[in-house]
This record gives C-alpha cells, sequence and structure tokens, in this order.
C-alpha cells in the first residue's frame, strides 16, 4: 500500500499546538487534540452579529458593518419608527424616524443617512429624511410615491429606482437638497435590492408581480441603465451591500426563503457561503468584504444579525 509521503511527496507533522500561521493547502496532526487538521480556502463567510432590539422585516438600512444604521420596518401596523445603530457587536437604539413605515429605502452612513418612500398603514409614502447621528429631519418628497424601491449612494447624492404601486421604471437622483428624474429601469420591478453610488449604481433582482423571481441586474452610470451580470438565482427581497464592481447579495425570496450569498466583480455573479438563516426581507449594508445583514421574515420577524467577510478566506479545519 502506498504511503502518504510516496503519494504527496512528504509526511504529515505531529504538533501540540495548531500554527499560527498556516499555509494554504497544509496539514498537520495536533496531538493534543488527537485531530488531523489542515488550511482550505474558501470564498466568503458568515458568522454571529449581536441581536436587534425590535424583531423586524422590510426596513431601511445604510453604513458600514462597525457602523450601521437600521430604520422603520414592521412591526408595527403603521411601520416602526425606530431607528438602531449597530457598533460592530451590538444594535442600540437611536432617536426614532420622523414617519412610521414599512417597505422604504436608505443610503448613506450611520451619521449622514438618508431614508426614503415605504408605506404607512396601506398609503404609500414620499416622505424623504436625513439623519445627522442624533436626529431625523424632513426633506424634500421624492416625485414618486413608492414602496419596496431600491436606494444606494451617499446622504448628499441618493438614487432610488423601481418600487410599486404601481409598478414602475423611475429613477430618482438626489442632490441633498430634492428629487430630480435620472435614467428609467429597463423593466418595472419592485422588491428589488440597491447597491453603489449615483453614478455606478447597482439594481438587482426583484420581481415584476407576476410571482418571477427576476435574475437581472442593471448597472447605472450616472445617466442610464444598462445590464449586467445574472444572478445564479432569480429572486426578490434581498439584502445587499457594496458597489458596481464589487456587490454582494444574500438572502430573499424565491418561493421559499433563502440563505444563498452571491458576489459580484462588476461583469459575474458567484455563488459563496450561505448565510446561516434562510430569510426575505431583511436589511444589508457594508461592502462586499466587510458586510452586514439583520432581520427579514423566516417564520416570523426575526432580530437576527449576521457578519459577512467577503473574498478568499483561508481558515483551519479539523476532521472528525
Amino acid at each position: 500500500m502506498s504511503t502518504f509521503k510516496e503519494i504527496r511527496g512528504t509526511l504529515i507533522k505531529s504538533v501540540s499546538s495548531d500554527p499560527a500561521n498556516p499555509v494554504l493547502g497544509e496539514m498537520w496532526y495536533n496531538s493534543n487534540s488527537q485531530r488531523l487538521k489542515g488550511s482550505v480556502s474558501l470564498i466568503g463567510q458568515w458568522s454571529s452579529g449581536g441581536n436587534l432590539n425590535l424583531a423586524r422585516r422590510a426596513m431601511g438600512a445604510a453604513g458600514t458593518q462597525t457602523a450601521g444604521l437600521t430604520f422603520g420596518g414592521t412591526p408595527p401596523p403603521n411601520g416602526s419608527t425606530l431607528s438602531e445603530e449597530y457598533n460592530g457587536s451590538s444594535w442600540s437604539e437611536g432617536n426614532d424616524i420622523d414617519t412610521g413605515r414599512t417597505g422604504l429605502a436608505g443610503a448613506g452612513s450611520q451619521t449622514a443617512a438618508l431614508a426614503f418612500g415605504g408605506d404607512q398603514n396601506s398609503t404609500v409614502k414620499n416622505e424623504t429624511e436625513e439623519y445627522d447621528g442624533s436626529s431625523w429631519s424632513e426633506q424634500n418628497n421624492l416625485s414618486t410615491a413608492r414602496l419596496g424601491l431600491g436606494g444606494c449612494g451617499t446622504q448628499t447624492a441618493g438614487l432610488a429606482f423601481g418600487g410599486t404601486p404601481p409598478t414602475t421604471t423611475a429613477t430618482e437622483e438626489y442632490n441633498g437638497t430634492s428629487w430630480t428624474a435620472g435614467g428609467a429601469l429597463p423593466v418595472a420591478k419592485y422588491s428589488l435590492t440597491g447597491a453603489g453610488t449615483q453614478t455606478a449604481g447597482l439594481s438587482v433582482g426583484g420581481t415584476t408581480g407576476s410571482s418571477d423571481y427576476l435574475a437581472t441586474t442593471e448597472e447605472y452610470n450616472g445617466t442610464a441603465w444598462t445590464g449586467g451580470g445574472t444572478l445564479n438565482t432569480g429572486r426578490s427581497d434581498m439584502g445587499g451591500a457594496g458597489i458596481q464592481t464589487a456587490g454582494v447579495v444574500f438572502g430573499g425570496f424565491t418561493g421559499a426563503n433563502t440563505s444563498q450569498t452571491e458576489q459580484y466583480d462588476g461583469t459575474s455573479w458567484v455563488v459563496v457561503s450561505s448565510m446561516a438563516t434562510s430569510r426575505r426581507v431583511l436589511g444589508g449594508c457594508g461592502t462586499q468584504a466587510s458586510a452586514l445583514g439583520f432581520g427579514g421574515f423566516t417564520s416570523g420577524d426575526s432580530n437576527a444579525t449576521e457578519e459577512f467577510t467577503g473574498g478568499t478566506i483561508t481558515k483551519t479545519f479539523t476532521t472528525s
């Protein structure tokens, strides 16, 4: 019988503790744990974060993994006014938004956020609010009231697109004071996901309202939308983060809740490690390398938060 050395050209080392910085592909035997271990490459990885104070879905989101922000959502029936801030480990309550609503969109950072659109007790809203890290203030309204819309950008350069009712292709650009019309989406849709900036935006997935779950991606250049790469799994109601050339989407609805995560390089989508919890209409913010997914709907409203580390990760495995 051939030995490992004859097959691979080397023996597996026996060590009393794991190496501090294992080389990709390296294997060793830990004599203390009596386990064979090794170093493998993974693309993206999720880990648990601190729970939201209020379990909810369909909220707005902004910020980063270590300075995240969420606002609005359901419950209560009129849409929550609650705003929460994330510090990289736990959520704390901030000052409430002025208009409680669900199905709204967000953009910007934890200290300079933008909230727009949504629904309050079956009344579709066009309200826009700005957050300065302490309090929310009313601003000029969207031209088109809608919920389930996509959003991205910053507080002074925001982008709103899609939404319902009626299901629309309308795109609007915010300059820190007011909204103006931008280039229309190629197809009217809602429950889509947004990422990127006002001049380099992403519109991902969604539905046209006919029980279809879209796999299409559209890219915005500040004037017009063009087709991008196709998702591996068409879906609506995802969380999203990142920029046009380095995006990530996660969770969503395919006819059932999903935990699937996909990364975008500006050309194509690739499936990476799944979330621990399948859910839809969740919040998302951050970057492809460091994203945050939270809340959403499982069999009920969730308060769970998960943190994503994107790219290629070297991780130690252990045999049973």
